[in-house]
């Protein structure tokens, strides 16, 4: 599971609606929650912020929590 889809169970979020209020499709939607692997756009991030009501930068910030500049 992904960090969006951590944050999505943790407030018991519906994926559907999500889906459906953004305009992303379903399984895309799916590969953003479950696939490590998928590369989550910003555009996507906003329009996922927008559809749930949340601060795009806490949304942001929640999301690449874990992210660190390499050490020099």
């Amino acid at each position: 599971m992904t960090e969006l889809g951590i944050y999505f169970t943790k407030r018991s979020i519906n994926r559907s609606d999500v889906a459906r209020k953004t305009g992303i499709n379903k399984t895309r939607m799916s590969d953003l929650s479950n696939n490590p692997r998928t590369k989550l756009r910003v555009r996507e991030l906003y329009l996922i912020a927008l559809a749930i009501e949340a601060d795009p930068s806490e949304l942001f910030k929640e999301i690449c929590k874990d992210y660190k500049l390499p050490k020099q």
